[in-house]
């Protein structure tokens, strides 16, 4: 696959189903604006991920108007173990570059799966992307978010209530279009 693919399903995810099923309400004005840096990773080892990862940490440093950024990481951690594994790595890397507070991280992956759920549970797919990647965020930028917004705390309770309505099927469908484009 190209980029360019990599990146229209990356697109068509975001919006068909992040900002479509409004599972981030904040992601269709950042998206719109044009504030969401997209990169696809040519890493196919965990320590090139991870210089991919502090490469993109200091374009948020270095780009104010680049809001979050979402790294494509299709050549390493497919399987959904060593990726959620990984996290760990990149926790400590926030750690030690002092970006505790100022950064956070949130986690894509095609097989997510949370704790105490089975593998096609549909809330699994809240976070389930058409390719493994890493969601970076300015912390300040979603706690300002999250004073204006009625009841944040009830989005994850919402969302999964919305992919149990919507049911597995559909969604495994609705991620498989993502490649269609």
């Amino acid at each position: 696959m190209t980029d360019n693919l990599y990146l229209n399903a990356i697109n068509h995810w975001l919006e068909k189903t992040v900002i479509g099923l409004n599972l981030c309400p904040f992601a269709k004005r950042e998206f719109l604006e044009k504030r969401i840096r997209i990169t696809v990773s040519d890493a196919i080892t965990t320590q090139q991920l991870l210089q991919t990862l502090q490469k993109e940490l200091t374009q948020l440093d270095n780009k104010p108007k680049i809001e979050t950024i979402l790294i494509v990481h299709p050549k390493v951690l497919q399987n959904f173990g060593d990726y959620n594994d990984f996290l760990d790595e990149v926790d400590a890397l926030l750690i030690r570059q002092d970006y505790i507070g100022t950064y956070q991280v949130a986690s894509f992956h095609p097989n997510y799966q949370f704790a105490d759920t089975q593998s096609e549970d549909p809330e699994n797919y809240t976070n389930r992307s058409p390719f493994p990647l890493i969601h970076l965020l300015r912390e300040k930028s979603i706690e300002q978010a999250l004073t204006s917004y009625p009841n944040p705390e009830k989005i994850p309770e919402r969302n999964i209530a919305l992919m149990n309505k919507i049911g597995s099927k559909t969604l495994q469908e609705r991620l498989k279009s993502c490649f269609k484009d």
